[in-house]
């Protein structure tokens, strides 16, 4: 079994799911008391949702840069990235260590593609809806056509991230709002929603939905298990 490497805290909401999903994935694999050896090299999310809104990517990238060299060098085997939005920076942390880095998009794009689906809908910051790193990376890679709510709804499914979601801060209205717009996306032809944000999940889930659910979090967490495990990931 390798060591999986997580970069976290971004926000530890999500990191605590990580944690759980791999030792709960590794159980399930392997049985009996087994459990992930993993690393976490957790950040202070205030720092980075600072650095992100300023647009001081630069600094940001090399907060991850650190994060993943300091994981290397505890003995991590690959590497995890616990947030959509920071993969934006994804090529530059990857090109920062000699060990693999298992990318989020392509723990998503890999099960979307095994079922046949080509329109999907995009739910995240607005840093991962609105620029190219993301639906670029689906689009080019995976052949996907992406479709991402309008501005309005933009900026709600953002907010409802920030404000409530990555404070641990469940709310029945902002489910009810996500929910409306993954009908109106629905509406517009996406035969999936991938909740691209790490936080989503602690809100959304495939019961609520009529349409299939991507939830990122679990994908990714699964998708490196499977690499800790057989050196690749399950499905690809």
């Amino acid at each position: 079994m390798k060591t999986i490497g997580l970069i976290g805290g971004m926000s530890w909401e999500s990191s605590l799911l990580y944690y759980q999903i791999i030792n709960q994935y590794v159980k399930k694999r392997l049985g009996g008391h087994h459990s992930a050896k993993s690393l976490m090299y957790s950040v202070n999310f205030q720092e980075i949702k600072t650095l992100q809104h300023q647009g001081n990517w630069d600094e940001a990238t090399k907060i991850m840069i650190d994060s993943a060299q300091k994981l290397e060098t505890a003995g991590a085997d690959l590497i995890v990235i616990c947030t959509n939005t920071m993969h934006k920076m994804a090529q530059e942390v990857e090109r920062s260590v000699t060990i693999p880095l298992i990318h989020i998009a392509d723990s998503s794009a890999i099960k979307i593609v095994k079922d046949g689906i080509k329109k999907v809908a995009l739910l995240g910051t607005a840093f991962t809806m609105e620029q190219d790193f993301y639906k670029g990376r689906l689009t080019e890679k995976f052949g996907l056509e992406v479709i991402v709510p309008n501005e309005v709804d933009r900026s709600d499914v953002h907010d409802i991230i920030y404000q409530e979601l990555c404070l641990g801060i469940i709310n029945e209205e902002s489910k009810q709002t996500y929910l409306k717009i993954i009908n109106n996306l629905k509406q517009q032809g996406a035969e999936a929603v991938i909740l691209g944000c790490t936080e989503i999940t602690l809100l959304i889930s495939q019961d609520d939905c009529s349409i299939p659910v991507y939830d990122t979090t679990r994908l990714h967490a699964e998708s490196a298990v499977d690499f800790a495990l057989k050196g690749t990931i399950q499905d690809a």
